[in-house]
């Protein structure tokens, strides 16, 4: 009898223990990012911003929690600007609009939940 296999977490090693941040690597002038797991219910990403990056803003239909976990952003939700460093988390609210700046290099990990 062949034991099962289920599937295993995309980019992400199954069952050994990693640093989210060396997961994901900065690169000059840009923002990087990596799918660690992708499922119907949500999904979690990783990104390394390089200083004076960001995304612009923009909304989701899902609540997403981003972890920063290195470095220092702005997180600019509903107008309202937040400074989140390493170690802090904001919760984005599903719908309303939202924007990432780097105030020095950071890294975050970003889990969006569908529901």
């Amino acid at each position: 009898m062949q034991p099962e296999h289920s599937a295993k977490p995309k980019g992400l090693p199954g069952t050994q223990v990693v640093k989210a941040g060396e997961l994901v690597n900065y690169q000059e002038g840009s923002v990087v990012s990596r799918e660690v797991l992708k499922k119907p219910t949500g999904n979690v990403t990783l990104f390394a911003f390089d200083e004076g990056q960001g995304l612009s803003e923009h909304t989701a239909p899902f609540d997403a929690l981003a972890q920063v976990i290195e470095g220092e952003s702005e997180i600019t939700i509903a107008g309202q600007p937040h400074h989140v460093k390493g170690g802090e988390m904001i919760l984005m609210p599903a719908g309303q609009p939202h924007s990432l700046k780097a105030l020095q290099r950071f890294k975050m990990m970003l889990t969006m939940i569908r529901s």
